[in-house]
């Protein structure tokens, strides 16, 4: 039994490599291109100029790239959002969940505040490329972004058991 366990779990971590090992998409690839290179994405979101595919890696990667599809069907940039200087780009007090949506992707963890009525979306990612950290970010009731707050992410902190 612990054999046939090991041999699972050794399979699902290569199957999970295995699906990071894509080829990025190049400027100018057409939509039929950007899929075979990448694969179908996780989600597809309207936008004036085109579209915007997500490639997230959640709910436990700290990646997640956006493809935009220009008017004219072909790729016009291809990035890792999931990063301090994206994050930065979300503004307080203006930006909507929509927003947010087509700038990050989904989240990872949605949760819920009663006492400020205010629902979080919590993004993993990188700091610096190098802290495994959570980026929250707040919406009031009409979808509106209220705060942003980051932190160590809990999945990697290290858990402590305390004896008498």
């Amino acid at each position: 039994m612990v054999a046939k366990l090991t041999l699972l779990a050794a399979a699902c971590t290569l199957a999970g490599c295995a699906g990071m090992l894509r080829t990025p998409p190049a400027i100018g690839d057409s939509l039929a291109v950007v899929t075979a290179k990448f694969g179908q994405p996780t989600a597809r979101y309207p936008a004036p100029s085109g579209q915007v595919l997500e490639y997230a890696t959640g709910p436990f990667g700290q990646a997640t790239w956006m493809a935009r599809m220009g008017p004219d069907g072909r790729l016009a940039s291809f990035e890792q959002v999931l990063t301090g200087e994206i994050f930065a780009t979300i503004k307080i007090g203006v930006a909507t969940k929509a927003d947010v949506l087509h700038t990050l992707g989904r989240p990872a963890e949605r949760s819920y505040l009663a006492l400020p009525d205010l629902e979080v979306w919590s993004y993993r990612y990188k700091e610096s490329g190098v802290w495994n950290s959570m980026m929250h970010v707040h919406f009031d009731r009409g979808g509106i972004v209220r705060m942003m707050q980051n932190g160590p992410d809990p999945m990697y902190e290290e858990k402590r058991l305390f004896r008498d």
